[in-house]
Formats: structure tokens, sequence, C-alpha cells
């Protein structure tokens, strides 16, 4: 069966085909586009989205953003995208709005606000539900409650009515999985040994820093900072905007210098570090080029590989899990919880249901997060081994 060849059609965890338009054509009106599992049938959605942006780019067909009806939901989501608001937001919450409104529009979007009733909400949730699984559902839900405020403001709907409050959703479960020291070091290893050099930087600097995912597929030489005792890395951390001073053993120390040493190239101060496996060989058996920055898609993709290739198809854990593993670590440990709040670069130390306020960094309280970490990690190691033997001796 022939592979289609269209410039913005990727496919993702293995099977599923998406329509990613570029920034200059999200301006334009036009959003990630899912067209299912990847083979024909997706290939001519992906085709069809790729023909409506060829005739918008040439001015033959009106753009997206002004083809639905005047005061519409449509219309009052393309009206939002041009205002400064949206603008201000952080990339990351713009994307959960773009992937909500995907479930949004082919329902709602021609639609008036008043329009749109409990009877008629329900039986969408319920569709997603069946469709798409507890998790998606209840993200599309949240982006309908985000924007029914917005078209509230735009004065297309009574403030504070939303019908859709009347549903009660299904919450999905939290993540609790966690990785090993032991397992990290694997990782690594498997990631550098089969060509995923810089892949192995982000999992030895996400495990030693517990930032998250976003935060180290986009540090910089400028954020590298060293103190007396510590070299690591100070950032304004993507999604809270908190400070966050990230220590790194001296084991990744030597692995992030040799990775910069082997890149061929020489790094702006603002130009992300670590790179996907687009390395080649250069010219006349020199030093390899590096590949392209990391993307979001990129790195859960290549994680993904790494991941089968260490521990099988079975293991679904997630290099976000590196966060979580640290700050159950320090817990173990008897860190406070204004240590793990410096550490980790937000604010778990004051808010019960999200753990969420601002703080400054501690550096102090980094360090004493740190050491706590390895005390954690000590006693976690011999509570495993006690539950092994104890399972030993039960057979």
């Amino acid at each position: 069966m022939a592979k289609i060849k269209l410039k913005h059609y990727v496919v993702r965890k293995g099977k599923y085909g998406y329509w990613l338009p570029t920034p200059k054509m999200v301006a334009a009106g036009f959003s990630c586009i899912s067209c299912g599992l990847d083979g024909p049938e997706a290939w001519a959605v992906a085709r069809e989205w790729e023909d409506r942006w060829q005739l918008a780019r040439k001015g033959l067909e009106t753009p997206r953003l002004d083809t639905w009806p005047k005061d519409s939901i449509g219309d009052a989501f393309a009206r939002y995208r041009r205002m400064e608001a949206w603008k201000r937001m952080a990339p990351r919450t713009r994307e959960d709005w773009e992937r909500g409104w995907t479930y949004i529009e082919p329902y709602f979007a021609d639609l008036p606000p008043a329009d749109i009733t409990l009877e008629l909400l329900d039986d969408w949730y319920a569709r997603l539900l069946r469709a798409k699984g507890i998790d998606i559902a209840y993200r599309a839900v949240k982006t309908w409650r985000s924007l029914y405020n917005v078209m509230a403001g735009l004065k297309l709907c009574t403030p504070k009515a939303d019908p859709s409050l009347a549903i009660r959703r299904k919450t999905p479960n939290a993540r609790h999985q966690v990785w090993t020291e032991g397992e990290a070091v694997r990782l690594v290893k498997g990631a550098w040994r089969n060509g995923f050099r810089g892949l192995a930087c982000i999992v030895a600097v996400a495990w030693d820093t517990s930032f998250s995912p976003v935060d180290v597929r986009t540090l910089t030489p400028a954020q590298a900072m060293q103190t007396a005792k510590e070299w690591g890395f100070l950032i304004e951390r993507t999604k809270s905007g908190e400070s966050a001073f990230g220590t790194l053993s001296a084991r990744t120390q030597r692995l992030v210098l040799a990775y910069i040493d082997q890149l061929g190239a020489t790094l702006l101060d603002d130009a992300p570090i670590f790179r996907s496996r687009g390395f080649a060989p250069g010219p006349k058996g020199g030093r390899p080029r590096a590949g392209a920055p990391y993307t979001k898609d990129s790195l859960v993709d290549d994680f993904a590989d790494l991941r089968r290739l260490v521990f099988g198809a079975g293991e679904k854990r997630r290099l976000m899990d590196m966060r979580r593993s640290g700050a159950v670590e320090a817990n173990a440990g008897g860190a406070s919880v204004e240590a793990i709040s410096a550490k980790m670069g937000n604010s778990i130390d004051e808010n019960k249901a999200l753990q969420k306020t601002y703080m400054p960094v501690n550096l102090a309280a980094v360090r004493a997060a740190d050491a706590s970490r390895r005390k954690g990690r000590a006693l976690l190691g011999q509570e495993r081994n006690e539950y092994k033997k104890l399972k030993l001796s039960e057979k």
C-alpha cells in the first residue's frame, strides 16, 4: 500500500494520522485535524485539508476564520484567537484550546451559543465518552466551559448560565507511575547506544532536576548556571512561571558536556541544546551534524521508541513520570513540602487541592530536597528488596 506524501500529515503512536498546520496556517484559521487510523481513509481526510489550505493560501478560498456565520460559536472562537488575550496565553494553553476545539467544532461551530441546550451538550459528551474515552471527553468539556465564558464576554450568551455545568463529568484517573534510578540509568544508556543522544541527556536531566519534559527539551546554554557546589539550569517553568534551579549529578554533567562536544556546531545562547535523532556523518568522516530541536510530538515519539527498545512493548510509563518520581523519593526521605516546592519550581506547600502557589527559588531548600531524594531512594530500594524477599518466601 503506497504511503501518502503530504507535507503536513504525520502519524503518532505508530497508527493515528493527523494533519498538523504550521503557525502561519493556524493564524489563517486552520487547526490540527484528527484523520483517524493511518490508512487510505485518513489520507483522504488529510488530502482534503491540504487542498483547502492551498486554495486559501492562493486567495481562492475564504480563510476558515471568516467562514462561520456571524455571532456563531465558530465566529466567537475565531474572534477570540485574534485578541491580545489569546496571544498572551502560554503556547501549551493555546494547544489545549485548539485540541479541545477539534471536538467542539464538528457539532456546534455554526450554531449560535444561545441555541446550545443541556440535551445537546449531554448527547455530545456521551458520544465523546464512547468514541474517545474519559480523558478526551473531560478535556473537551473543559474547553467548552472556558469558551462559554469568552462568548459571554462577547455578549453572545448569558453569563454564568452554561448548560454544561449540569453535566457531571467522569474524572480521569490521576497518574501515579514512577521510575526508579536503575530504570532511568537503563533508559539513558539505551538511548545513547541507539543514537538517541539528545534524548539520553533529556532523560538524565529530567531525572536529576525533576523538570517537566517541556522545560527540559527547551533548555538553552543561557540557562546553565554554576554555583560553588552545583552545576545545573536556572529556569522559569513554562506552565507556572515559577523559577527553579535544577541541579545535575556529576554523571549527568559529563553526559551533557560529551553531547555538546560531539554536536559539531556552536550553540547560540537561546538555542535549544538537545536535538532529535537527526545525526548524519559530517564531511569526510568528521563530526556528526545535529538534528532538529525536539518538539512536543517528536519527544513523545522518540521516548516511546526508546521505552520499547529498553523495556519491551508492554511498558507504558512516560517521561513526565520522572518528575513524580523525584517528588516521591524526596517525600520518602523526609523532605519538607517547602523544599520539594523549591526543587520542582511550583508551590505544592500551600494548596491542598492543586498544591499550587508561588515562591522564589531557595537554593538551600533545593539542596535539602536533593539530600532527601538520596535518602528516600535508599529507603524505597530497601522496601522493594524486602517485598521481593517476602514474595520468594511465600512461594
